[in-house]
């Protein structure tokens, strides 16, 4: 059964069947021509949007329907966690080929109902239509945040130390395991492993996963966004510039610099890269350190901080849920560099463009591969 056997009626009840009741600020929701919200007092709206597309952002060979819904809410997710905000509301659109199966489309949703449920996220509207290309799906998140309290890119300073989240370069191995493995297995929506008899006489089951590697794979199938971090460092204004790692260390540390006026100096020992990640890396013949910093797709939080308030991040860590190693600082000199080996080099660049042409990577292109998930943004 496809979604072509359904009305678009149908298609949007199956939806509400996987939300919530909706919450006493939701004045009009889904089922009328826009959805109206009572304003919640004293704060300031966060908006943010992302599309994913077919062919561009994921690949549905090998990315199941519940991590596609569940990485276009993360992707939203991890920007509004970058600007300190709390999720509130999301607008889901969908482009569908027709051909979409029905349990294909069930799983999109409740990859993006469970996340959503998880993170308090209320769906209120949204709009379903016909593509006679790829599967899209675009989704508008708003959050909310008081004034005082916004993250954004430009306030570092020199002397700001540079920290970043949880651990780097797994989901890039994750993907390159996915795309390189001429077999793979259809994933549920717990990770779980399904082997049928019709995969096994095509080959189409990888038969062996270590949980070293299946780790990486499910860091890159369905990404943690640092929600929780994010409002912590905003609630004890403990972070003087925040950005997520949707295009890697490396780019936001740019992104960073430039915004605020300043150079940076990051310490390749002390990098939180996944040991998963460097094992793979330098089983192929790659840097780990440029790869890690380079692969995106990590999704957690470079963070600036101020040495006066160590003190407030102390606390923001110690409710924020995941770890923060501090990689390097803010120099007044506006060079970007890589501190290794006693020496400094410019920090490698690199990360996602979807504009500009492919270049060659250590890793079988899996950087600059059209089924690469997540790329630059303007949010």
């Amino acid at each position: 059964m496809t979604i072509s056997d359904c009305s678009e009626r149908e298609l949007i009840a199956r939806i509400q069947a996987r939300l919530p009741p909706p919450p006493d600020w939701l004045l009009v929701g889904i089922g009328d021509d826009a959805a109206v919200v009572e304003p919640e007092r004293n704060r300031a709206e966060v908006l943010t949007v992302d599309a994913l597309v077919e062919g561009v952002h994921f690949d549905r060979a090998f990315v199941p329907p519940d991590a596609i819904g569940h990485r276009a809410l993360a992707v939203n997710l991890s920007d509004l966690a970058a600007m300190g905000a709390a999720p509130r509301l999301a607008l889901l659109s969908l482009a569908l080929p027709p051909g979409l199966l029905i349990a294909d489309f069930d799983g999109l949703v409740a990859g993006i109902a469970a996340l959503a449920e998880r993170t308090r996220v209320h769906v209120v509207g949204g709009n379903l239509t016909r593509s006679t290309g790829p599967l899209m799906i675009d989704i508008s998140l708003t959050g909310t945040v008081k004034p005082r309290q916004v993250l954004k890119r430009s306030g570092a300073r020199p002397g700001d130390t540079l920290y970043v989240s949880g651990t780097i370069g797994a989901a890039a191995v994750g993907l390159m395991m996915l795309r390189n493995s001429t077999t793979h297995p259809k994933r549920s929506t717990t990770g779980d492993m399904k082997d049928t008899e019709e995969q096994s006489r095509s080959g189409n089951v990888l038969t062996s996963v270590s949980p070293v590697v299946e780790r990486c794979i499910q860091r890159y199938l369905r990404p943690e966004p640092r929600v929780r971090l994010g409002l912590m460092l905003a609630r004890n204004r403990a972070a003087s510039a925040c950005m997520d790692l949707s295009d890697g260390l490396s780019d936001a540390v740019y992104q960073i610099a430039a915004a605020s006026g300043v150079g940076a100096r990051i310490d390749a020992g002390a990098l939180p890269i996944e040991p998963c990640a460097r094992e793979v890396f330098a089983a192929r013949g790659a840097d780990p350190v440029t790869e890690a910093i380079t692969g995106g797709d990590d999704y957690e939080l470079l963070v600036a901080v101020r040495p006066r308030t160590r003190g407030r991040l102390a606390a923001a860590i110690r409710h924020g849920g995941v770890p923060l190693t501090r990689i390097g600082v803010c120099t007044e000199d506006r060079a970007v560099v890589l501190s290794r080996d006693g020496g400094d080099t410019p920090l490698p660049g690199g990360g996602y463009s979807h504009f500009r042409s492919a270049e060659a990577s250590s890793l079988d292109h899996a950087r600059d591969d059209p089924a690469r998930v997540e790329g630059s943004r303007a949010t």
